[in-house]
């Protein structure tokens, strides 16, 4: 422990003990907690804020409770559990899969990765979940090239630029839908080639006349519940949806025939975790966003911040949709 961390008793942190709306979320004092094996302790300067933090704190996902909320952010190692090898005090980091809603936070050392000096902790927090998430979607779950066609849902939300960026660089046809006109430029300014809005036409619709009839290669879609057969229907043959989240509520169980009759398609439901199954897969992956944001070629959209005690306020815009880009806490 070092002489830094110890002059902090006590920590803040947003807890859960019952799962709800935003009134679930409290604002508490803890002890200052010390890093197991494996663990670092980090003083957290900027935490990101996801829509899968909404779904915790609701239930729609269940964790042992009570429960801190947060799972990306950025800030400065303070102290090091047994056997943590490549980290040390003082480092400048970020992390996805612990807390972040806090001061400080205790972090699994193997989802730490090192900050270049050239990444602003807001930066950081603001894009390592989101840009893992774009980065394993556009590289491996359906690994995008020239001549390459894809459909980004939410194409103006946090996951949504940067998604519509690294196919860009990849060299794809990037096709963004969003929910208002006025998140089109958005997604034109983060690389789309063209952008559909939702209320203004059906998106399938728009698919088939942009690729004259044919579909995509592959849907990018986190909505989920209220897109999903359109997805399904706005590819190829033998395209791919890759579905990754539901902002608008689960997808129900899908008869394997509907991708026999809608073109032989590929779906697959992804998440981060098995995409940085190693410590080595991770750092390749953040070594690669961190150049393309360090080149100027990867930007992620900070829409706004807030304080611990205005966490309500994020996790409200969140979830009304009220927001284009990343919500984060600086505590």
């Amino acid at each position: 422990m070092t002489a830094d961390s110890a002059d902090h008793a006590v920590i803040k942190a947003i807890r859960v003990h019952e799962h709800g709306g935003v009134e679930a979320m409290q604002l508490e004092e803890l002890p200052l907690p010390e890093p197991g094996a494996g663990q670092v302790l980090i003083e957290v300067k900027a935490a990101g804020v996801n829509l899968f933090d909404t779904q915790l704190r609701s239930g729609l996902y269940k964790r042992d409770l009570p429960q801190t909320l947060g799972g990306e952010g950025a800030g400065v190692i303070q102290a090091l559990g047994a056997g943590v090898a490549d980290l040390k005090v003082g480092d400048r980091v970020a992390w996805v899969f612990s807390p972040s809603y806090a001061t400080h936070t205790i972090a699994q050392a193997a989802r730490v990765v090192p900050l270049p000096d050239t990444v602003g902790y807001e930066e950081a927090a603001a894009t390592i979940f989101q840009g893992l998430t774009a980065h394993y979607l556009a590289t491996s779950t359906f690994p995008l090239a020239p001549g390459s066609s894809c459909l980004v849902h939410s194409a103006a939300g946090g996951c949504g630029i940067l998604l519509c960026q690294m196919a860009k660089i990849r060299g794809a046809l990037v096709i963004g839908a969003v929910s208002a006109p006025a998140k089109a430029e958005i997604a034109r300014a983060a690389g789309s080639d063209y952008v559909v809005v939702y209320a203004q036409e059906d998106f399938e619709a728009a698919v088939k006349r942009l690729t004259g009839g044919r579909g995509v290669d592959v849907v990018y879609d986190a909505v989920g519940l209220d897109t999903y057969v359109r997805s399904m229907n706005s590819l190829r043959p033998r395209g791919m949806l890759a579905l990754y989240g539901e902002a608008s509520g689960l997808v129900p169980p899908i008869d394997p025939r509907e991708l026999l009759f809608r073109k032989s398609l590929y779906l697959t439901r992804t998440g981060l975790d098995h995409y940085i199954a190693d410590r080595n897969e991770l750092r390749a992956r953040t070594d690669e966003i961190f150049a393309w944001m360090s080149e100027g070629r990867l930007k992620q959209r900070i829409f706004r911040t807030y304080r611990l005690d205005e966490v309500a306020d994020a996790h409200r815009a969140l979830e009304g949709r009220a927001s284009t880009g990343k919500l984060l806490v600086i505590p």
